[in-house]
């Protein structure tokens, strides 16, 4: 039964992902991304990770995507304008796709060594204490020039906003 949950929230998260790409309203945008993240909790869930699933639902589906919103409705964004299709575009697009992942797919089969089979519910290391520890010894560099990073994104968005007031 936990390989049919897998393979649905699965083609569910890559439904709504490629939706996030294609809608042309960005509020439809957003809440097809709260789809994704709700449908990775599912599958961390079907893994055994039950702190990365509630993490997942309250941290990115519950206050990033508010935040999106409330930054999408703040800049009054509307409908995309539609344009004509490029011609070049769709000749070489569609077969370049297409090598891509034939070319994954080789590469994946050759290069990948052989592991054994999934088996839903085994895995152990996504606990608080696994993660917290694990962010705070292993992964504490990124975390702090992630965290570093944002913050210039904040105060870059905030002199650009600032400018356009002026």
């Amino acid at each position: 039964m936990d390989p049919l949950f897998f393979l649905l929230f699965a083609f569910i998260t890559v439904a709504c992902g490629v939706n996030v790409v294609l809608q042309k309203h960005p509020i439809s945008s957003a809440l097809s991304l709260v789809a994704v993240m709700a449908s990775l909790a599912v599958l961390y869930l079907l893994l055994g990770a039950e702190f990365l699933a509630m993490a997942q639902m309250i941290v990115y589906a519950g206050a990033i995507m508010v935040l999106f919103v409330f930054v999408i409705m703040l800049l009054n964004a509307g409908t995309e304008a539609t344009r004509g299709r490029s011609w070049t575009a769709t000749i070489f697009g569609i077969p370049a796709i297409l090598i891509l992942i034939g070319a994954l797919a080789y590469f994946m089969q050759t290069g990948m060594p052989q592991l054994g089979s999934v088996k839903f519910g085994d895995f152990r290391g996504g606990g608080a204490y696994q993660v917290g520890y694990a962010l705070f010894t292993e992964y504490l560099l990124p975390f702090e020039v992630t965290s570093v990073l944002i913050l210039i994104a904040i105060v870059g968005a905030i002199v650009l906003a600032r400018k356009e007031l002026d």
